[in-house]
């Protein structure tokens, strides 16, 4: 897997090429999308258009990084998924949690709309457990 990211106005765009397989692609490209939102970045759009097949690792980046976008308040949008990642993507219920759009130049337009959720329309937020905060003293060692 090779990612090139490129900038457009305010726009990050992560481009993939290369079969998404199991290995080190999934927590390297996780660390990718949370370093640019780290960095700033309020629009992000993954391109698919180059990556012909995708299996559970890349499925688990996905909604790794949908949940990491929307916790941010980062818009999300997928480019160019082939029919082969899309049938995948389709056949477990991922593609509702996603804006899917046709190529680079459509996800630009549309992660530009003033309110595109982070998520696919009937999607519901993701939520996060609190953690409990504790009313005691650490104990002194």
């Amino acid at each position: 897997m090779r990612i090139e990211v490129h900038f457009k106005d305010d726009v990050a765009i992560m481009s993939l090429s290369g079969k998404f397989l199991a290995g080190s692609d999934g927590p390297f490209l996780r660390q990718k999308v949370k370093d640019l939102i780290d960095a700033g970045t309020r629009k992000l759009i993954l391109g698919f258009a180059d990556v012909p097949y995708i299996d559970s690792t890349g499925l688990g980046f996905l909604a790794g990084s949908r949940v990491t976008a929307q916790n941010a308040g980062v818009s999300l949008v997928l480019a160019g998924l082939n029919e082969h990642v899309r049938r995948i993507m389709d056949g477990v219920r991922l593609t509702q949690f996603f804006v899917v759009v046709d190529d680079e130049a459509s996800a630009l337009s549309k992660v530009n709309e003033s309110a595109i959720p982070a998520a696919g329309a009937d999607a519901s937020p993701v939520k996060t457990p609190k953690k409990k905060r504790s009313t005691t003293a650490p104990a002194a060692e």
